[in-house]
């Protein structure tokens, strides 16, 4: 049995994409539809800000992480939005940024995970680096091969991936 997900993309910092719908199964591996976002979080929403316009929306992961998105306050009322309501938030892999040395600066972004390098796949251009957090969730982030050799990294080398929560797209069961 076929579960649909509503998937609202959209960017506080541009102009909303489309709402698109997309028909998965509850288990990615047999899915109907597979997504390009490469960063896929399921979980349960833990506590929901509400705004006039926006509203922060924080989930716990199955893996025990937090993550915190910013959507619309009319997307918490059309994706019926609650605490306690199973969510899964995508993420695609060139909208996360890596730090390394972290806690000598500051980000405003509200994701911030240390963790270790796992993957490491460098192109002609750009590489595609995987960070594990503790808890195993492995994030991905596509970032310059100029930026891989500028950070230093490394397989085992510690970074932090960081991800906008204006960012993070918000998938409900319907």
């Amino acid at each position: 049995m076929a579960t649909v997900l509503y998937i609202l993309f959209y960017n506080a910092n541009a102009v909303p994409r489309p709402l698109i719908h997309a028909v998965v199964r509850a288990n990615s591996q047999n899915a109907l539809m597979k997504v390009s976002a490469r960063n896929t979080f399921q979980g349960t929403i833990s506590a929901i800000q509400p705004g006039t316009v926006n509203a922060e929306i924080s989930l716990k992961t199955k893996r025990g992480d937090t993550l915190v998105a910013v959507v619309t306050a009319g997307s918490v009322k059309s994706l019926g939005l609650n605490v306690g309501k199973e969510v899964v938030a995508l993420v695609k892999a060139p909208w996360v940024m890596l730090a390394t040395g972290h806690g000598k600066r500051s980000f405003s972004a509200r994701n911030q995970w240390k963790g270790q390098v796992s993957t490491l796949v460098k192109g002609a251009v750009s590489a595609e680096v995987g960070v594990t957090l503790p808890g195993g969730t492995e994030v991905f982030a596509v970032v310059t091969k100029q930026a891989v050799k500028e950070m230093n990294l490394a397989l085992g080398k510690e970074a932090v991936a960081i991800i906008k929560a204006s960012d993070v797209i918000l998938a409900v069961a319907r």
